[in-house]
């Protein structure tokens, strides 16, 4: 009987930690466009979920690779498939440097059944998990009032949505609410902490043992090798997964700390 009991806890543990979050220092790689480069030796990939196919996505998980999917959970995008899904009363401002994303007012109910079956999508698909870009509208210049909590309750929203279908699921950027939100979702993945001197706000991440994926895009950090190593360093100190990116996220640049 104790033997019985035993085993059992040991499956609960599994289920608990083992499939609910990427612990610290994983390995990573994010393309967004572009054929993918499926040659990295690395534990996780982001990939658009749109554009990946249900093919590619088995060829990795067929490596021992954990894919994540993208979308966008706080705008709407005029190329996407499902854009005519969204209606216009819920459309905000045009997004800074994005012509063709508008931000979305999150509080509506009218969303709720765009990213679900977004969502759905990532599941179907075979999808390991998800990664809801621009989650942070309530600071930006979006057309609507929205509030920190307003943020707060939306974030919460799509964090248990992806859980109920057996996804994990990643905070994107939104360093102000990190303490909220740490135990809603299972890894942060943050742009240019290092350059705006913002990673000490990811730290609650860290100790959780849940994984920091940090970008970064300074062209001064790609092109002197000094100063990139000394961040590189500093990642490694803070137990980040940084990588060195071309901003398009195409492949067409990427370096790691060695």
């Amino acid at each position: 009987m104790l033997f019985k009991i035993y085993i059992l806890q040991i499956i609960f543990l599994i289920n608990l930690f083992g499939n609910n979050s990427y612990p610290i220092n994983t390995t990573w790689d994010i393309q967004l466009q572009g054929k993918i480069n499926e040659n990295y030796n690395v534990q996780m990939y982001e990939i658009d979920l749109f554009d990946v196919s249900s093919d590619l996505i088995k060829r990795l998980q067929n490596k021992n690779i954990k894919v994540i999917c993208y979308f966008n959970g706080g705008a709407w995008e005029s190329f996407r498939d499902d854009e005519r899904d969204f209606p216009k009363t819920v459309l905000g401002k045009i997004m800074d440097n994005y012509p063709d994303e508008k931000w979305v007012d999150i509080r509506s109910e009218l969303i709720k059944p765009i990213m679900e079956k977004r969502l759905d999508l990532a599941v179907e698909k075979g999808c390991d998990g998800v990664d809801p870009d621009n989650m942070n509208g309530y600071i930006n210049d979006t057309g609507f009032n929205l509030s920190f909590n307003d943020q707060i309750k939306y974030n919460k929203y799509i964090a248990e949505e992806a859980k109920k279908r057996g996804l994990v699921v990643a905070l994107k950027n939104d360093l102000a609410q990190i303490s909220e939100l740490v135990d809603n979702f299972d890894f942060l993945v943050n742009e240019e902490c290092f350059e705006f001197n913002e990673c000490d706000k990811l730290k609650p991440f860290i100790l959780q043992n849940k994984a920091v994926f940090n970008i970064e895009y300074k062209k001064e950090y790609i092109e002197n090798s000094e100063l990139r190593a000394k961040i590189c360093k500093k990642s490694k100190e803070m137990n980040f997964s940084t990588l060195f990116l071309s901003l398009e996220l195409d492949d067409s640049l990427r370096i790691t700390c060695p």
